[in-house]
């Protein structure tokens, strides 16, 4: 058996023999001694190795490069260096892996982002990507944890979907047909009855519409799965393939949704800050010195509330500082969205949207001009949480599907709940790569997930 880098790093057990297995980062050192540091990606630490080179075949010892994986079997004692309490003083060493040091990528030099993502099979090890991906793990620990402990249903919702939940048409098609023989129908179009599932159908960009089912049977549920839009967009904001986080509750208002969210993301944020404190502060020191500030202002004080008509009236009096120009009923940019979260000094709840820029499904005012919508704006990040109040009234969610161009063909089932024992309810999204951005303080959205699917990249 061996120990995890993670709990030697703590331990107090000195002068007693311990193994440890992990992946080279450095070695230095003179003719006869030797100092590796050695890390398992337990921990942003690493541990040091102190190797007294007579002990061993330099053979052996050439194969140990910047890297390489081993197995070090050693006396586990105090450190009279600083920067480490505790380090190994090697007896054997077992090398699992050699690294060829001419062609190994990560030498000990700087690597700018751009050049990880060329190869995101080694950029794990790096200590920035080793802390943002136990970062991930621990928010998505929180997330089950959160839901689970309020008395949520993890419900899983379907990957492959016969409908367009948002109505943007930029979905993935999924099908077995041969692309070199295309089935037709006598008007020319595709024959979608030849294909595996007898219908078009696609990559879903939403778990919400059959979430909205289980919450009318379940009360409070939430999904947690990947989720794909084909929009052709390179920005540091955008990915094809990104997760989503979708609570739907039965009997719900406006309020009740944003109060929940508040206290989700504020009780995320507290866990990443409780659980992951060596991964933050490496972040904070080496990438963004007010990351660990920023978090921590988001958990002391309430979210301020306000309608999109508020917030209007604000930035159409500092319109001259805007490349976008605000009036009522735009949909509005992130610019807009970062000047309101300055001016409150935090995080703000936009609700009452107009309708004509909002999805369907959301209820709809009595001014006839506005839904129940909200979106959370986050400092620095903009919009980092979008829902609503749904419609539950049946004639009001049919005449708007019909005015936006949604056959009921497609969602003849969605509309069914209505008819059935409706109720009111509420949901909302949450990206799950736009928390992590908030969270780890990168500022590309392709170094928060492992293997980003952008336009034209689909490696790995």
């Amino acid at each position: 058996m061996h120990t995890k880098v993670a709990d030697l790093l703590s331990s107090k057990d000195y002068n007693n023999d311990v193994t440890a297995k992990g992946w080279v980062r450095t070695k230095r050192g003179n003719k006869n001694i030797n100092f590796i540091a050695l890390n398992d990606g337990s921990t942003i630490h690493n541990i040091q190795i102190v190797v007294e080179l007579a002990n061993f075949n330099e053979e052996l010892f050439k194969q140990i490069t910047t890297g390489s994986c081993l197995c070090v079997t050693g006396t586990l004692v105090q450190s009279q260096g600083q920067g480490q309490s505790v380090e190994m003083q090697a007896k054997t060493i077992e090398v699992y892996g050699t690294a060829d040091a001419e062609t190994f990528p990560l030498q000990k030099k700087g690597h700018t982002m751009e050049f990880l993502r060329e190869i995101a099979h080694l950029r794990p090890r790096t200590n920035t990507f080793g802390a943002v991906l136990r970062l991930r793990h621990h928010m998505a620990f929180a997330i089950h944890k959160y839901f689970n402990d309020k008395g949520f249903f993890y419900v899983h919702t379907p990957i492959i979907t016969g409908s367009d939940a948002e109505g943007a048409g930029e979905l993935f098609r999924v099908t077995t047909l041969d692309m070199k023989n295309l089935p037709k129908t006598p008007e020319g179009a595709i024959d979608y009855k030849e294909d595996f599932f007898g219908k078009e159908t696609k990559l879903t960009v939403s778990g919400q519409l059959e979430g909205e089912l289980t919450a009318l049977a379940l009360g409070l549920i939430y999904t947690f799965g990947p989720t794909f839009r084909a929009e052709n967009s390179n920005t540091p904001r955008h990915l094809a393939e990104f997760w989503m986080i979708e609570p739907e509750m039965a009997f719900y208002d406006i309020t009740d949704n944003m109060d929940l969210a508040e206290d989700m993301l504020k009780y995320l944020i507290q866990y990443a800050l409780d659980n992951a404190p060596a991964d933050l502060q490496f972040l904070n020191d080496m990438y963004d010195k007010e990351l660990l500030a920023r978090l921590k202002s988001v958990t002391e004080k309430p979210f301020t509330r306000l309608n999109y008509t508020e917030a209007v009236e604000i930035l159409v009096k500092n319109n001259a500082k805007f490349e976008f120009k605000v009036e009522w009923g735009i949909d509005l940019q992130k610019e807009h969205e970062n000047y309101l979260v300055e001016h409150f000094k935090g995080p703000v709840i936009l609700t009452n949207y107009p309708r004509d820029i909002k999805a369907f499904y959301m209820k709809q005012n009595d001014d006839g001009k506005t839904v129940r919508a909200m979106d959370v704006l986050f400092p620095w990040i903009g919009e980092i949480i979008g829902g609503s109040q749904r419609e539950e009234n049946y004639d009001k969610l049919y005449a708007r599907m019909n005015e936006m161009h949604i056959p009921e063909k497609d969602l003849w089932w969605y509309l069914e709940t209505r008819k059935f024992g409706t109720c009111p309810h509420a949901g909302f999204g949450l990206g799950f790569e736009r928390l992590m951005l908030f969270v780890t303080g990168m500022t590309n959205i392709r170094d928060v997930i492992p293997f980003p699917r952008t336009p034209k990249n689909a490696e790995f």
